[in-house]
């Protein structure tokens, strides 16, 4: 143990160490309490959270002010009074559960003693971040319907704080204005066309005065955009548009006319995507905003580009101007994407001494498996390598573009390409120490089958992929076999290479939250909330949360005390698509709160599988008829459902549908009675035949399941 006083102390008289000892009771016995009790008068008083506070935010070590703690986004903190040596008397300080199972991935944002966070159908929470006393909620009422819309589940990725107020974007689209002190909606504005298939997720910023919020959609066939408000009135104050729109039609700026040139074909009609859904970053010495845009709608740039070209701005860090979001630069990690590969994952920016000097630069571990170091003044390559498996290039080259492969590009057969589509690194926030100069984040080890529709069709309501997922060839059984992995790792930016990593159980894993305690904190998918040792990956302390973790966690700091905290609810696509990466742990929703020397305990659920039971029910179809229902059910229900009918138990398994459900199949699908519950209405895309070919197909499914349950019994 350390020595409580100077060593200048230790030889004082023994009447000034009396009087010291008086002192110090003094000071405990009144000065402590009076400190504690303005704290707590102030933990539910919000303060002047403006533009100052954020450019400043480093240095407010008690709060956690925006999305990735400072504009920098690092994600690090310098809080250490939880740190190597003390973790591991880390525990359960409070807790609180969440009404459903959908998934949670919001990042927290605590500002003087007091937590905001989101949780699925965009509600907002407020709670008493020392005692988790309930505070209010406010819901937005999104309507259930539209979850169809949803590519990745109902989900949001937390709040922003400005001048009293707490911001948040909404499922189908408004972003909202809410009192942080009542809980009441002050105000609340449409981002995005009525109608259309756009959503928000993402996390709103704050930019001198203004709520910065992108939208999701890219799948569905919509344009992609990001828009900046007013934030006392909500009135729009510029917008970007990602790609070109209809050239008979004037440009929205001379870098979109730009852009058409590296389009072919009648893009325009597909959407384009090149969607804003998640990344966004300021610098305020520069006045520029950083955001990273999405995939092509369709995904192939053969059905929505013909002659090819860049497809500019797609998968891209770009520079806009803060004041009129006008574009100064970008970068192109995926030129002409044709597999998935937005650049919507997280953006940090930091100063790194490379070459002998120092540069301000940009990072990022998008989808694609590069990891990319840019000068983030002027849009400069600086590097590039791989940090996962790939197999779509060999490499960049000294330009910055990547050296493709030809098979991967053509995508003429069934092919087999790494990373998959939901990337070698997705949505999870990473963390910059800079203690440690590394960056940590997880790596997702996989392969997708690319199958190229013959046909481009375009669905105004449902997905535009142009993949063909009613494909049932003999690549999927292979696919099915493939190896899959993933892996916690530290990453040394200047020299671009692996300094450790952690193999997971898991292939999908959660965001990361670095501290000056030499510690990392991540959640992983089969529900384990665990600490590292910064400097080389040892394990040091673990949880079990009951459910599978995605979102990064935080850590803050009330009346002296040092928190923890994570939301806990595995959800969105990796739960959905129910592929490779689809495991994980599926439990009730929690936000979880740490401390030192806590030791509150969890309500765990029993889980209990129940064999599939054998139909009643009957239905006759042909053959064709049940190919076709295949067809229909991976284009229209298996997002939400499973592939091949089999949920992870975020909705319904629909093998288990009873008689009397399967009765009113139909009312259901086409007439949507069901939508107050979420299960939207399919009338406008579907006919009774193929909804009929839908459920022959659920109900074969179920035959299966049950016929292998009476086998094993």
């Amino acid at each position: 143990m350390k020595n409580q006083y100077p060593k200048s102390s230790r030889n004082i008289a023994p009447i000034s160490l009396v009087l010291l000892a008086r002192v110090r009771r003094y000071f405990v016995a009144f000065a402590i309490p009076l400190l504690t009790l303005l704290g707590s008068c102030n933990s539910k008083v919000s303060p002047e959270v403006d533009d100052t506070a954020l450019r400043n935010a480093d240095s407010d070590v008690d709060n956690w002010l925006t999305h990735g703690r400072t504009y920098s986004e690092h994600r690090h903190s310098p809080l250490e009074q939880i740190d190597e040596s003390t973790v591991d008397r880390l525990g359960l300080a409070w807790s609180y559960e969440f009404a459903d199972k959908r998934g949670l991935e919001a990042t927290p944002i605590v500002v003087n003693g007091v937590l905001y966070t989101t949780s699925s159908w965009s509600v907002v929470h407020a709670f008493d971040a020392a005692t988790g006393e309930k505070l209010w909620t406010y819901n937005p009422e999104v309507p259930r319907g539209y979850a169809r819309f949803a590519c990745c589940d109902v989900v949001n990725r937390g709040p922003a704080f400005y001048k009293g107020k707490v911001y948040s974007g909404t499922l189908d689209g408004r972003l909202i204005a809410v009192d942080s002190k009542t809980g009441k909606l002050v105000w609340e504005t449409q981002t995005t066309p009525e109608g259309k298939a756009y959503t928000i997720t993402g996390a709103p910023r704050i930019v001198e005065g203004r709520i910065l919020i992108g939208n999701g959609g890219a799948e569905y066939g919509v344009r992609g955009y990001i828009s900046a408000y007013d934030a006392e009135n909500g009135e729009l104050a510029w917008r970007t548009y990602t790609v070109p729109g209809d050239p008979s039609l004037p440009f929205e700026s001379k870098a979109l006319e730009k852009a058409s040139k590296t389009w072919s074909g009648e893009w325009w009609h597909l959407g384009g995507g090149g969607t804003c859904w998640d990344a966004i970053t300021y610098d305020p010495e520069l006045q520029l905003v950083y955001i990273g845009t999405g995939n092509g709608s369709p995904w192939y740039r053969r059905l929505r580009s013909h002659g090819g070209g860049d497809n500019l701005y797609l998968s891209s860090i770009i520079a806009l101007r803060a004041d009129d979001g006008e574009l100064v630069w970008h970068y192109q990690t995926t030129p002409g994407d044709n597999w998935d590969y937005t650049a919507t994952q997280p953006l940090i920016l930091a100063e790194l001494t490379i070459s002998g000097a120092q540069r301000k630069v940009i990072m990022q571990a998008p989808k694609n498996g590069f990891f990319y170091v840019i000068d983030r003044a002027t849009g400069e390559f600086i590097s590039a390598k791989a940090f996962g498996n790939v197999t779509w290039a060999e490499g960049i080259d000294t330009n910055g573009r990547p050296i493709e492969s030809k098979e991967a590009r053509e995508l003429k057969d069934p092919t087999f390409v790494r990373p998959a589509t939901n990337g070698a690194h997705n949505w999870h926030p990473m963390s910059f120490h800079p203690g440690t100069g590394l960056v940590y984040f997880p790596v997702y080890d996989g392969a997708f089958l690319h199958l190229v529709d013959s046909v481009q069709r375009y669905y105004p309501r449902d997905f535009n992929t142009g993949r063909n997922f009613g494909y049932q060839g003999p690549e999927i059984a292979q696919w099915e076999t493939l190896p899959i992995s993933g892996k916690l790792v530290a990453w040394d930016p200047i020299g671009q290479k692996e300094v450790w990593k952690v193999e997971q159980p898991l292939p999908v894993s959660g965001g990361v939250l670095s501290t000056a305690g030499n510690l990392i904190f991540q959640g992983r998918a089969d529900g384990d909330f665990s600490a590292y040792r910064a400097t080389d990956g040892q394990l040091l302390w673990e949880f079990n949360a009951g459910t599978g973790i995605g979102a990064a966690p935080i850590t803050y700091r009330v009346n002296g005390i040092q928190y923890v905290a994570v939301m806990a609810g595995w959800g969105g696509a990796e739960v959905l698509w129910n592929s490779g990466f689809g495991q994980g742990k599926v439990g009730k929703g929690r936000l979880l709160i740490f401390a030192l020397d806590h030791s509150s305990e969890l309500v765990m659920e029993e889980e209990k599988i129940i064999p599939v039971p054998k139909p009643d029910f009957k239905l006759e179809v042909s053959a064709e008829e049940l190919a076709a229902g295949f067809s229909s059910y991976m284009t229209y229900c298996g997002r939400c459902h499973g592939a091949n009918a089999i949920s992870r138990g975020l909705t319904p398994d629909l093998r288990y549908t009873t008689t009397t459900t399967h009765e009113v199949f139909n009312k259901i699908v086409l007439e949507g009675v069901r939508e107050v519950l979420g299960m939207p209405s399919f009338g406008e895309d579907l006919t009774t035949k193929e909804t009929k070919s839908i459920q022959a197909y659920i109900l074969g499914e179920a035959r299966k399941a049950a016929a292998v349950a009476s086998d094993i019994d």
